[in-house]
């Protein structure tokens, strides 16, 4: 792929696409098919959600239902790897010759009433429609207690070798949580769970539910149910439990709260969200347009809080319906 710059004219492009996981990838091959003018935008690297993922982490999903543009992904297990993917959504990128603006954050979306003009902190683009496929991986939950600022919380993972023989506190009871504790504890970790659940999660993995329970119950991996941290000190993490207050010697501590879509950006766009507990953005399910003119969502996004319900397996035809409509309008 050719480096591309940000020119000072620009031609009034026909899609801004902001976002280049797998879904905003797939909006660009959708573009290119139709022979349409676009970039596809990011603040972070190329699939940026997924390079924050854990160093070892494998995909729930085969290797087959992550393929986008028709480029064969070839894993050497069923279920691909954290690198194999970088490595596929790289080779696609390549494949497709996409017109990527990486590490190109937007800042602004506005509507001239003949186009949109985007600002990033790079340059101006003119489109003649917007598609948000940001995801949500970005912004976590925070635990909003003092003492959060400081460099040994991490709210992503990434591998377990830096926290040997450190006394470490993983916050969270879904997978994210448990797959940590488990994975840091087998590597040398000493883990206290804080949860603010009475129990492990039900949706946690089910071949991994009764080891995390069993490693509770013999003791190896300390656990505070239905607790919080309340402070958070250089060696030392302020706890409420059911038996009281407590203080713990602590090295690192690793939140795995879950992360959540940014929705100011959306709003700032004039995407109205509706009034429930997900705070779903509103969109037509059909081209997948927002109540705002030819802005269009793709991919996660779709889901509001509801993370759980879009994945890449199953919103890769949101870049279709998309680009189709895109289209159509153009003729």
């Amino acid at each position: 792929m050719a480096a591309m710059t940000t020119p000072q004219t620009q031609e009034v492009l026909d899609a801004f696409i902001v976002g280049a996981g797998p879904i905003g990838l797939a909006c660009g091959i959708e573009a290119e098919q139709r022979k349409l003018s676009y970039v596809i935008a990011d603040k972070g690297c190329l699939v940026n959600s997924l390079y924050n993922y854990p160093y070892n982490m494998t995909f729930f999903s085969t290797s087959d239902r992550l393929e986008i543009g028709d480029v064969p992904f070839i894993s050497h297990g069923n279920k691909p790897n954290r690198a194999e993917a970088l490595e596929y959504y790289r080779r696609v990128a390549s494949s497709w010759k996409l017109k990527l603006r990486l590490y190109e954050k937007v800042l602004t979306i506005q509507d001239d009433s003949e186009h949109y003009l985007i600002t990033t902190d790079r340059g101006t683009y003119k489109a003649g429609a917007i598609v948000i496929a940001t995801g949500f991986y970005d912004l976590p939950y925070l635990l909003n207690v003092p003492g959060e600022e400081l460099p040994k919380v991490k709210h992503y993972y990434d591998e377990p070798h830096p926290y040997y023989d450190q006394n470490i506190v993983v916050v969270g009871a879904a997978n994210s949580g448990v797959d940590v504790a488990l994975e840091t504890f087998r590597k040398g970790a000493h883990v206290t769970m804080v949860l603010r659940e009475s129990e492990i999660s039900a949706s946690v993995k089910y071949w991994v539910k009764p080891d995390i329970e069993n490693r509770i119950k013999e003791g190896s991996i300390k656990a505070f149910f239905e607790s919080h941290i309340t402070g958070i000190r250089e060696r030392e993490v302020d706890l409420i439990t059911p038996e009281g207050t407590l203080t713990i010697q602590n090295d690192f501590v690793l939140a795995m709260t879950g992360y959540q879509p940014d929705f100011d950006f959306l709003t700032s766009t004039g995407i109205e969200l509706n009034d429930n507990a997900i705070k779903s953005p509103v969109y037509d399910t059909e081209t997948h347009e927002t109540n705002q003119h030819d802005v269009y969502l793709a991919g996660v996004i779709c889901g509001g809080l509801q993370t759980n319900k879009w994945f890449i397996e199953n919103s890769r035809e949101h870049a279709v319906k998309i680009f189709e409509t895109i289209k159509r309008r153009l003729v």
